[in-house]
């Protein structure tokens, strides 16, 4: 294959992939109501969209699942991640690998129908919590994945080194591991946040009276036709994830400079 072939498909590869996106942000701002129909530059569908309580209370509902839940599933896919990379081999590891990494395969749909079974089971009333025990549960493999995989080339020694000078094992963690992987904990965090933040199918299991998500939301709003108005709620939720991996990225990168 020539290289103008190879760029070609390349250019035709990422059009297929971001061109949609692209568009979706340009008619964010069409002057007119229909959306297929260009109609001028206008900024009045974000102005809707912050009048609009209901997609307002959805997108807040969203940010403290994402917040709560990729906070939990960050601690504990660091202990998850010690567990596998410190402790050897341990009765039950086979099976506490398997459910850890379960969610990362399995659809969402039968994820989401499985965890509704067992809050139906232990009669638990399904809102916001249950929606972020779900996401706890969904983002944990992959966070363990992201934390795992540095804590695999620490240098073992340095921790070795101060137990020497009189540091207790889990000190010798907390200030000389633990430093080295903040840059993991912070993308396992934010991987995590991005899935809970993006997730519809397992939240239309779990939720409840009180806590439909920004997804939610916006899914039940397509049904009855696509607005501009949808158009401006997915491009704002498209910044924020694109600022939030772009600070991530900036600050790894600092520290890798220092």
């Amino acid at each position: 294959m020539t290289m103008f072939a190879r760029r070609a498909a390349l250019l035709a590869g990422f059009l297929f992939l971001y061109a949609p996106i692209a568009l979706l942000v340009v008619y964010s701002f069409n002057a007119s109501r229909l959306v297929t129909v260009w109609g001028g530059f206008s900024t009045r569908w974000y102005g809707a969209l912050l009048a609009n309580e209901q997609m307002l209370a959805s997108a807040a509902t969203s940010l403290k699942v994402a917040a709560l839940s990729a906070a939990l599933s960050t601690v504990l896919a660091l202990m998850a991640a010690v567990a596998l990379e410190r402790f050897g081999r341990f009765g039950g590891r086979t099976l506490f690998v398997g459910a850890l990494f379960a969610p990362i395969v399995m659809p969402e749909i039968v994820l989401g129908l499985s965890l509704l079974l067992v809050f139906v089971a232990l009669d638990l009333p399904r809102g916001f919590w249950t929606v972020v025990a779900a996401h706890t549960t969904f983002s944990l493999g992959f966070a363990t994945v992201a934390i795992r995989a540095r804590l695999a080339t620490l240098d073992r020694s340095l921790e070795e080194a101060a137990q020497d000078l009189g540091a207790t094992p889990l000190a010798a963690f907390a200030h000389v591991a633990v430093p080295q992987l903040l840059p993991a904990i912070a993308g396992a965090y934010a991987m995590a946040f991005i899935l809970s933040l993006d997730d519809l199918v397992i939240a239309s299991f779990t939720s409840g009276p009180g806590s439909t998500t920004l997804p939610m939301r916006i899914y039940s709003q397509v049904r009855l036709g696509v607005s501009p108005e949808i158009n401006a709620a997915s491009t704002l939720l498209l910044a924020f994830g694109s600022l939030a991996l772009g600070a991530l990225a900036f600050v790894s990168w600092r520290r890798g400079e220092k």
